[in-house]
């Protein structure tokens, strides 16, 4: 078929139409035929589809079709990864076929009478990490669509997105499963096995983090306020609680300073917000129809909107909606928000949305139905918010206000738990918090038990840990994730906010050595304000170092705030990420040179000679360590993504998560040849991944001359008990023995003859 390319940009203009119209429509259903409609007739095919996926379930379901049964709308159901739509959703990429019925992924549907129909086009509908639906053509004359058909298609759904989501919001789509209460789905959530990403403890009441927030849906009004007064002194509440919980989080996030509800309150300065709502009021309205009503609009705008920055913003309207809305209550209950004091269950979560539960004294979060990004994980660990990744998606059903119990040091969850079991838990509880650093007194240096010094440092995510470093009597900062001033600000930060979060953490740590690691961004670590072009394949992408060699004018603007904020520092070093090459570090290195160079130029105090090292995180440096190991002045290596990238896994994709074997014969034998070779050149190098805290790993690494560890500081207590209890000649002796071993079966023989004698804590 060959299209005019008029009619594919009058095909924009109508579905641009067909938007501006949603937002005064009630009716999503409407809405979403008009598009198919429109979709159908301007690409001459006789058949078009949408289906949007139900959060609820996980399904595909579809809403709305020209030329299908219309009875099988709502009908028709898909698993994400069944059927062609099924699969499109799943690889998140455009499918073509001339042919569809001989497809072996083509699944057939009785009731939708396609069984005419050839030729099939799909394309997904999604917007950044979200997955909303994908949007279908089909027709019976065989391989019908071209290549431009394709991209007409893939700009209608990029179109389509932002619109949907929104329709999505402003009318409830997401109520298509409503929440149950009944004995069944009870017991079948009593117990629930999850994966624990940030440890702890909570009891407490649940509430529901949902895309459509209950507040903001088309509910009674009769449980709220309705007068203009009541409005009034509802905003003057939500100022008051604004100000409130900005002054604590900036206590436990020093790095947010006024940002996290900057938006909010420019939301509140903007007259439009404030008299909009008066003056529906003022017409008859409800006071909380009518916040609900200038939200909505808000959003819409918003969302609108080209810049990532700008739509960004719509979820600072909606948060803002809640509280309005939650201090026009009648019942005015306790807490200071819906979620003050709650576990919260969510489908998704961003760095974002954890700053504001920080902000709040949420108890724990159980996020349902997906993987979590390695900051989001750093950040609830980071404030001491428990957290758990639950696969049940029907937890986004459990009634709000179930008292829900999360035992996140081994990711279990139990739904309304009996006395019995919440007395068992507490008591375990306590005994683990005084496990660990609760009734312990670290000792200034650690040994082993035969006298060798290991050094202990901290890694430090947030400022707000240094204290607890302090106090646990951490000799140092050994690892400064510097990434986490850049992912609490919407915008880029300048060289003065970042010298200042820096001045903070050297003074705090003053008399000690600490070594920042610049920007790591990349992979699932995403800044979205410096809408970078999406990649295939993230995480080996640009991201870390690559990043910054590509970009100077960040890379140069970082080393000169901490350079400067390190004026005075004792020991500073400057390490690098994700090195894989002896080019890149020498590139790295020389652009702190210039950087010292111009500082003295500027005539400005700085840190005149920085420590320079590398992260070992790469499999290619394995060949060029001696080389690496001239170079640089020490090294940290960092086991996550050494062992990610070492054995060509995924560990938050639970299909290959197993694979991710810290003690695999290659990583043991890797990391043993690299503390050697460095120490050929008497250079320091600390172990500051996960492993570096493992019980039963720190008898190898203290075993193959690792004197090191930087840690997350609640780790510090148990990593001195299990050093303590080591005598050096006894882990040499388990590090060859372990060395020897060639496949993870022999290993775990090892292991095993090993735990018999070795008790640390």
């Amino acid at each position: 078929m060959t299209e005019n390319k008029n009619q594919h940009l009058s095909l924009l203009y109508d579905i641009s139409e067909l938007s501006i119209l949603v937002s005064d429509s009630k009716d999503i259903d409407t809405f979403l035929q008009q598009v198919v409609q429109s979709v159908a007739s301007h690409l001459h095919a006789e058949v078009g589809s949408i289906y949007l996926l139900d959060d609820n379930t996980g399904e595909l379901v579809l809403r709305a079709t020209q030329g299908l049964n219309p009875a099988s709308v709502g009908q028709i159901r898909m698993r994400i990864g069944e059927g062609l739509v099924g699969m499109t959703m799943d690889r998140m990429a455009p499918f073509c076929d001339g042919s569809a019925c001989e497809n072996p992924f083509y699944k057939y549907f009785e009731n939708a009478h396609e069984e005419s129909y050839k030729s099939f086009l799909s394309v997904p509908i999604g917007r950044g990490l979200e997955k909303i639906g994908v949007l279908v053509v089909q027709h019976s004359q065989p391989d019908y669509f071209e290549a431009a058909d394709v991209m007409a298609l893939r700009a209608i759904a990029a179109q389509l997105a932002g619109t949907v989501a929104n329709a999505r919001l402003m009318m409830g789509l997401q109520q298509t499963a409503q929440p149950v209460s009944t004995p069944a789905l009870m017991q079948r959530l009593q117990f629930i096995r999850g994966e624990a990403t940030a440890s702890g403890f909570a009891l407490a009441p649940a509430a529901l983090l949902a895309p459509q927030d209950p507040l903001l849906a088309d509910v009674p009004d009769d449980g709220f306020e309705s007068t203009a007064n009541a409005y009034q002194h509802a905003l003057r509440a939500t100022v008051d609680q604004l100000k409130e919980l900005q002054e604590q989080l900036a206590r436990r996030l020093p790095e947010s300073a006024a940002l996290i509800f900057e938006a909010h309150y420019m939301i509140l300065k903007d007259p439009r917000f404030d008299r909009q709502i008066i003056d529906l009021i003022r017409q008859g309205q409800p006071a909380a129809a009518a916040v609900r009503q200038v939200a909505r609009q808000f959003i819409a705008l918003f969302n609108d909107s080209a810049s990532p920055y700008i739509r960004e913003k719509a979820h600072d309207i909606e948060d803002l909606a809640r509280r309005i809305l939650f201090n026009l209550r009648i019942e005015k209950g306790q807490g200071r928000s819906p979620i003050d004091k709650n576990i919260i269950i969510a489908a998704q979560l961003y760095p974002s949305d954890v700053l504001k539960l920080a902000s709040e004294t949420v108890a724990g979060i159980i996020l349902v139905g997906g993987g979590v990004t390695s900051h989001v994980a750093i950040m609830a660990r980071s404030l001491k918010i428990p957290m758990i990744i639950a696969q049940e998606r029907e937890l986004l059903q459990v009634p709000e206000g179930t008292q829900v119990l999360m035992d996140a040091d081994i990711g279990n969850i139990y739904i309304d738990p009996s006395a019995q079991v919440r007395g068992q838990f507490e008591e375990r509880n306590r005994l683990r918090l005084a496990a660990t650093g609760g009734g312990i007194e670290m000792r200034p240096e650690t040994f082993t038990r035969d006298g060798v010094r290991v050094h202990l440092l901290a890694n430090i995510n947030l400022l707000g840990e240094l204290d607890l470093a302090r106090t646990l009597k951490a000799e140092g900062v050994g690892l400064y994730r510097s990434e986490f001033p850049f992912i609490v600000r919407s915008v880029l930060p300048s060289e003065e906010e970042q010298r200042l979060v820096y001045a903070r953490l050297f003074k705090q740590m003053a008399g000690c050595p600490v070594f920042v690691r610049t920007l790591d961004i990349g992979g699932d670590k995403v800044l979205p304000y410096l809408n970078l072009p999406q990649e295939a394949n993230p995480e080996l992408g640009l991201r870390s170092i690559r990043f910054l060699l590509k970009h100077r004018d960040v890379f140069d603007q970082q080393l000169r705030a901490i350079l400067r904020a390190g004026a005075q520092a004792e020991q500073l070093g400057i390490m690098f990420p994700m090195i894989s090459s002896l080019d890149e570090f020498e590139a790295a290195r020389e652009a702190v040179v210039g950087t010292l160079a111009t500082l003295q130029r500027e005539g400005l105090s700085y840190h005149t000679s920085p420590a320079i090292g590398a992260m070992i995180e790469m499999p290619s440096i394995m060949t060029i360590i001696d080389e690496l190991a001239a170079a640089a002045d020490f090294f940290a290596i960092g086991t996550n993504d050494f062992i990610q990238y070492m054995l060509a896994v995924d560990r938050t994709n639970e299909n290959v998560a197993a694979y991710y074997q810290p003690f695999h014969p290659s990583i043991l034998r890797s990391l043993a040849t690299i503390v050697e070779r460095v120490g050929r050149y008497n250079k320091p190098i600390s172990v500051c991944g996960e492993v570096a805290h493992d019980v039963a790993f720190i008898p190898f690494l203290v075993g193959i001359g690792v004197r090191r560890l930087s840690v997350d500081p609640q780790f510090l207590p148990l990593v001195q008990q299990t050093v303590a209890a080591i005598a050096t000649q006894q882990a040499e002796t388990f590090a060859k023995a372990l060395l020897a071993a060639s496949s993870l079966h022999q290993v775990q023989k090892v292991r095993a003859a090993w735990e018999k004698t070795f008790k640390p804590v």
